[in-house]
């Protein structure tokens, strides 16, 4: 079983929203806001994973479909300061 279908996108997406106003709110101590970093981390990673093989599922398709090859694109990512 893939990640892709084990992983949910849209529920770690939703957590890490919240993770990230967690800490901007400033009134986590310290130790509770690294834990909380961590886990922001791994969900990350996660969605990072996912997203990387839902484009290369779009890739094989469009290309059995005999369709053109996809344009290179960069995704920004804000990083909480």
């Amino acid at each position: 079983m893939t990640t892709a279908k084990t992983f949910n996108l849209e529920k770690s997406l939703a957590e890490l929203e919240e993770l990230v106003e967690e800490l901007e709110s400033g009134d986590l101590p310290l130790e509770k806001a690294m834990k909380k970093f961590e886990e922001g981390i791994k969900l990350t990673r996660g969605c990072q994973t996912a997203l990387k093989e839902a484009e290369q599922k779009v890739e094989i398709l469009l290309k059995s479909a005999g369709g053109e090859d996809l344009d290179e694109f960069e995704v920004e990512v804000e990083v909480p300061e």
